[in-house]
């Protein structure tokens, strides 16, 4: 008995039907083809809602095919053919007949190369005997692994449980489940693996299942990383239970892109590597392009019957030829992991490593400090051949004030970092790469390099793998984004929490602070307050040239511009009106005037402001001007817009400008800038060449004699970095660094 079902997106009016070539299908008739129907909660699926009893042959052999179309008629009756070409067809055996198979055939118009189906009502499965001699193996896997799209679900797991019980007497139990990934695999592995009591657990997970295939590109990274972390948790789950692990490995998909296939092909190589027996699918089903080879897949994410025998073809049998001496070997080795020695001196300095996990133990009860770095041969020589370190950042479980809180691990399995373990030092360290896992903390963000994890509300991890220190900041939109998910408040490193650029200021749109992580590095922030608890400061400059902005940038305490961050601005008073005038005009192309001898364009309103960076090298400002109104418009009324953001949003304000100013000036735009800030705190810093007794007794305003000259900064790296830390020793003494400093986003929100 039968049942046909397909997936056709159809019109008002329209229908389908299945015609093919025994009696029971028509006989290729289409004014005698079984109508299928469908349901507004199952549509787009269409099925016959009848049993088509299709019998074999007598004249044939036991195993004969059956051919047939589907058919999609208008609202008059007319028939259409879904495609042309081969027909579709399944196998009509003899010992099916007592049962009904599900004949499911994907979408309308794409044909199969080999069909799928399942038994409607499956058998009830008779317990396994206790009494076998063989092993009790248990797969645990997602779709693939339950033999989805293979014929009457006889998949690669069916075919290896037929093989095993034959070859050794083994027994296969499947306990997989459709659409798991590696977080609901572990999540249900104690219910469902755990009371089988098995000797041998096959893990056969996918990475398209955890989203790889359609998720943004900048996610595909940390995706990878899960996966291979939860692979790694579910071994280590295995081998708990005294079982001996083996891994299925990644295989194709029908959506994969070129980048998806170098993952792939990376994934691959790194499990290669763990010590653990896997299933290589990667060679028979590989296109070469991280895609199934021709004729080998059911949809994009499933092989076919044909794609299943391929996966079953090169398992190696042999490796499951494992005695129970053998076995019960294993099983104490893996469950009784013993601590090697690696390093012991007459002082009771003390180095063991956990082989299994991984792990690495530093204990110090001398009264002497030690410095583990690469140069200390004879301890690296024993940590490559004994410890079994797995390249990447460890991070210590229990670190202290004083001891590094993390080190390197080269590929050769050496330590890379400089590590000082004071007197009285017993500290654990662990890979990183453990945090990964599903189960352990949530993986924010991860490109390869860096990474930011959440532990826990109140802790999150950002882990360098890379090279060189990384500087992440509100403006890298990915990084600030994924901060969103952690409750906003400030966070500090608790370690070291004076290192400039270690506090992590979160709200409601993500990262708004900048935040620099060393290299090779492990950093853990822990929430310490609200960000109302702190006064944040936000540092506006006001002209009359680019000196402070890029002062600011050598600093990295720049964000994004301002209005006046690339503008020259020679009078004071210019600064005021445009202030009050909320910028309006300030981009206006009736007072925009290109001179050509200067490269500049002049503003017509406000005499002394006028702009050197807004021409670009493809423009032709003589005879056409509107490119560069479009992009002035642009940039500036996104510049405004962070103006009255940041005024709107900081705690206090600190305005700061170069140039000569006068005093009526001063106090003129004092008093705009008051009204602006509606009673918020501010500061108007002035640095130019002038007697500070010029501006004595002017409340918010602050006078420096200094001089900033843009020109000069540019010509000499050497002055540029000595007016930046003149500035910097200005800033301090103003109470501003980056533990307080306000941080404006690069598109405000609205409203």
């Amino acid at each position: 008995m039968y049942r046909f079902q397909v997936s056709a997106y159809t019109q008002t009016g329209e229908s389908i039907g299945v015609v093919g070539s025994t009696p029971e299908l028509g006989l290729w008739d289409i004014t005698r083809c079984v109508h299928l129907c469908t349901s507004a909660q199952r549509y787009p699926l269409w099925w016959t809602d009848t049993k088509i009893d299709i019998q074999p042959s007598l004249e044939s052999d036991n195993c004969q095919r059956v051919e047939y179309k589907y058919v999609r008629f208008d609202a008059k009756g007319r028939g259409r053919w879904e495609a042309l070409g081969p027909n579709r067809w399944i196998p009509i055996n003899r010992e099916n007949q007592s049962s009904t198979i599900v004949v499911d055939d994907g979408a309308f118009g794409y044909l199969q190369p080999y069909p799928f189906g399942y038994i409607q009502e499956p058998a009830v499965k008779i317990p396994l005997s206790q009494e076998s001699e063989g092993l009790k193996i248990v797969v645990i896997g997602s779709s693939v692994a339950l033999g989805h799209k293979a014929w009457l679900l006889r998949g690669w797991t069916w075919l290896l449980g037929q093989a095993l019980q034959e070859k050794y007497g083994h027994r296969l139990v499947n306990v997989s489940e459709v659409g798991a990934n590696v977080s609901r695999t572990i999540a249900r592995f104690g219910s469902v693996v755990t009371p089988e009591q098995p000797d041998i657990v096959i893990i056969a997970l996918s990475l398209g299942n955890e989203g790889f295939a359609y998720c943004p590109p900048h996610q595909r990274r940390a995706i990878q990383r899960r996966f291979e972390s939860g692979l790694q948790q579910l071994v280590n789950m295995t081998r708990a239970l005294s079982a001996i692990p083996i891994l299925g490995g990644v295989y194709p998909n029908g959506d994969y892109s070129p980048e998806h296939h170098w993952l792939l092909k990376e994934t691959h190589n790194r499990m290669l590597n763990w010590g653990v027996p896997i299933l290589d699918w990667l060679a028979a089903l590989d296109n070469g392009q991280g895609r199934w080879q021709e004729g080998t897949s059911f949809d994009p994410s499933h092989p076919n019957t044909i794609g299943h025998r391929l996966m079953y073809q090169p398992i190696d049998l042999s490796i499951f030829q494992i005695d129970k001496d053998k076995l019960a070997k294993e099983k104490q080795r893996f469950w009784q992991p013993n601590d090697v020695a690696i390093y012991l001196d007459n002082a009771g300095f003390y180095v063991c490593a956990c082989i299994e996990e991984k792990r690495l133990r530093i204990s110090n009860p001398s009264k002497y400090s030690y410095t583990i770095a690469p140069y200390w041969q004879e301890l690296q020589t024993v940590l490559q051949s004994k410890a079994g370190l797995i390249p990447g950042i460890y991070i210590a479980k229990n670190a202290q004030k004083g001891t590094l809180p993390f080190f390197a691990v080269q590929e050769d399995g050496a330590i890379a970092t400089t590590v000082d373990i004071p007197p009285g030092a017993d500290v654990e360290y662990s890979p990183a790469f453990n945090l990964f896992a599903p189960n352990n903390s949530q993986v924010l963000f991860y490109d390869g390099h860096l990474g930011i994890l959440q532990n826990d509300e109140r802790h999150l991890w950002v882990i360098n793998e890379s090279d060189h220190e990384y500087s992440i900041h509100p403006m890298w939109q990915e990084v600030r984004l994924a901060l969103k998910a952690m409750p906003a408040g400030v966070y500090e490193d608790p370690l070291y929490p004076d290192i400039p650029f270690r506090t992590m200021m979160i709200g409601n749109y993500g990262l708004e602070s900048r935040v620099k992580v060393p290299s090779k590095s492990a950093v853990l922030f822990q929430y310490q307050c609200k960000l109302s608890d702190i006064s944040r400061v936000a540092i506006v400059p006001l002209g009359d040239r680019c000196a402070v902005r890029m002062m600011l940038y050598k600093m990295e305490y720049d964000g994004p511009a301002f209005p006046f961050d690339l503008t020259r601005t020679t009078n004071i008073a210019d600064i005021a009106d445009i202030i009050e005038n909320r910028f309006y005009d300030m981009w206006n192309p009736s007072f925009l005037h290109y001179n050509p001898d200067a490269g500049r364009i002049y503003h017509g309103k406000w005499g002394g402001l006028s702009f050197a960076h807004e021409v670009e090298d493809t423009d032709d400002p003589v005879n056409d001007m509107s490119p560069v109104h479009q992009r002035m418009r642009v940039r500036y009324t996104a510049r405004s817009e962070r103006f009255w953001y940041t005024i709107q949003n900081c705690d206090k304000a600190l305005f700061i400008r170069t140039g000569i100013s006068d005093r009526g000036g001063v106090i003129d735009l004092v008093n705009k800038l008051q009204k602006q800030c509606q009673g918020k705190p501010f500061q108007l810093l002035l640095l130019s060449l002038q007697a500070s007794d010029e501006f004595s007794n002017l409340p918010n305003v602050l006078h420096y004699n200094l001089e900033f000259n843009p020109d000069r900064m540019y010509d000499d790296l050497g002055h540029w970095m000595y007016c930046t830390q003149v500035m910097h020793q200005i800033l301090e003494s103003l109470g501003v660094s980056s533990k307080n400093l306000f941080w404006c986003p690069p598109n405000p929100p609205k409203g």
